[in-house]
C-alpha cells in the first residue's frame, strides 16, 4: 500500500516534534556518514551497478557467505514484491497481525492467501498444501519473536514449504535469532534483512535478501536494473565496514522500554508483552487510535502509529517505539490527560 504506514509525518501539516511511529534507532549518530556522502558526491553523476554488486560483495564478507545467496533490493519491502511475483500464483501462509506489505505483495501476484495468528501454538499450524509461509520476527507490530531453535524446527518439519523470514528488526533483540549462513543447512529458508532500522537511514531504502542460490536465480529475473541507487549502495558498504560507528546501546532501550510499558500500563492501557524495543497498546473499551493519534499531534507534536490497518487489530490498537527518557515522560502525561478528557 502507498499509504498507510508509520512515519507519516510527510501527510501531517503540524510540526512532528517525537516520532514514535518509525521502529528505527533514534539514537545513531550520522555525522561521520554525512561526512562520507559529502567525499562521494560525484558518484550521482553516473548510473550506479546494475545489481549492487559492490555492496552484494561486502554483505557476503560480512556474514561469510557466497555473494551467489544474496540479492540487494531497493528496501525490504521490494523483496516482498520480487518474492511475491517470483512465485506467482502460489499458496501463501502469513502469520498476523503482521506488516501488510506481505499481504499486499501476495494479492498483486494472485497468491491464495491464508492466515494464522502468530500469538496461537506454532506446533498446531498445519502447512499442508502451502507454498510459502510468512513469518516477521520479531515480529511487527507486536514485538512477539519466535526463539531460533524452535522456528529451525519447525522449517525442518516443513520441508516441503518455503519459510519467507523478514527479520528487519533482529538487531532490536538480545538473543540470537537466524543467520545467514542458516541458508546452506536449510534449503527452504528465505531470509530478508534491512541496513537502516539500526543506522537510522529509512530513507536511503537498503534491504536484502539472502537464500540458496537456486531461490536466489528464481528471483533475480524480475529484480529491475537500478533500482538500487549509488548512494544507497555506497551508504551500505560505509555502514557494513564501519561498525563501530553504529553501537546500539541495545540493553539500555530495552530497559526503558520495560519502564515505559509499565508506566503506560499503570495509566490505563492495556500493554501487550514485546521482546523488542516497540510495542503494541490497546486503548480501553470505546476509545479509538486515530483520536489518541490526532490528540497527540495537537497537543504536543507527538506521533504514533495507528495500527488498526494490521489485519486482525481493531480500531483499539496503536503501536510505539520507546524514544528518550524526557521524550517518554511528555509522551505519558498526554496519554494520562486523553484518558481523562475521555473518561
Amino acid at each position: 500500500m502507498l499509504f498507510g504506514h508509520g512515519d507519516d509525518f510527510y501527510d501531517i501539516a503540524q510540526h512532528i516534534k517525537i516520532n514514535y511511529s518509525s521502529n528505527v534507532w533514534y539514537g545513531a549518530e550520522l555525522t561521520p556518514l554525512k561526512n562520507h556522502i559529502y567525499q562521494t558526491f560525484e558518484q550521482i553523476s553516473r548510473y550506479p551497478e546494475p545489481d549492487a554488486a559492490s555492496l552484494r560483495q561486502t554483505l557476503a564478507e560480512a556474514h561469510g557467505i557466497s555473494p551467489d545467496n544474496l540479492l540487494v533490493t531497493n528496501g525490504s519491502i521490494t523483496a516482498f514484491y520480487l518474492i511475491a511475483e517470483a512465485w506467482q500464483g502460489a499458496k501463501s501462509m502469513i502469520l498476523i497481525p503482521s506488516f501488510a506489505e506481505y499481504e499486499d505483495a501476495c494479492r498483486l501476484h494472485r497468491h491464495q492467501m491464508s492466515f494464522y495468528p502468530n500469538r496461537q501454538p506454532l506446533e498446531e499450524l498445519s502447512l499442508q498444501g502451502e507454498n510459502l509461509c510468512w513469518i516477521c520476527n520479531p515480529n511487527n507490530p507486536d514485538g512477539s519473536v519466535i526463539g531460533r531453535e524452535r522456528l529451525l524446527h519447525f522449517i525442518q518439519e516443513n520441508p516441503q514449504t518455503l519459510f519467507v523470514i523478514d527479520q528487519v528488526y533482529a538487531d532490536f533483540y538480545p538473543e540470537n535469532l537466524l543467520e545467514l549462513k542458516d541458508i546452506y543447512a536449510f534449503p527452504n529458508i528465505i531470509l530478508i534483512q534491512s541496513i537502516s532500522k539500526l543506522h537510522k537511514i529509512p530513507g536511503i531504502r537498503i534491504g536484502y535478501i539472502a537464500a540458496p542460490s537456486d531461490i536466489i536465480q528464481r528471483i533475480k529475473p524480475h529484480l529491475i536494473p537500478w533500482s538500487v541507487n549509488a548512494w544507497a549502495i555506497e551508504i551500505g558498504k560505509y555502514t557494513l565496514t564501519h561498525p563501530e560507528q553504529f553501537v546500539l546501546p541495545l540493553q539500555q532501550w530495552l530497559d526503558e522500554t520495560r519502564h515505559l510499558q509499565k508506566a503506560i500500563r499503570e495509566a490505563g492501557i492495556y500493554v501487550l508483552p514485546s521482546s523488542v524495543t516497540f510495542f503494541l497498546n490497546r486503548l480501553p473499551k470505546g476509545r479509538k487510535a486515530s483520536e489518541l493519534k490526532s490528540y497527540l499531534i495537537r497537543e504536543a507534536g507527538i506521533l504514533i502509529r495507528d495500527a488498526s490497518n494490521f489485519r486482525g487489530l481493531d480500531e483499539s490498537y496503536f503501536r510505539l517505539s520507546t524514544q528518550k527518557p524526557e521524550e517518554n515522560r511528555l509522551l505519558l502525561k498526554h496519554l494520562k490527560k486523553y484518558l481523562s478528557r475521555q473518561g
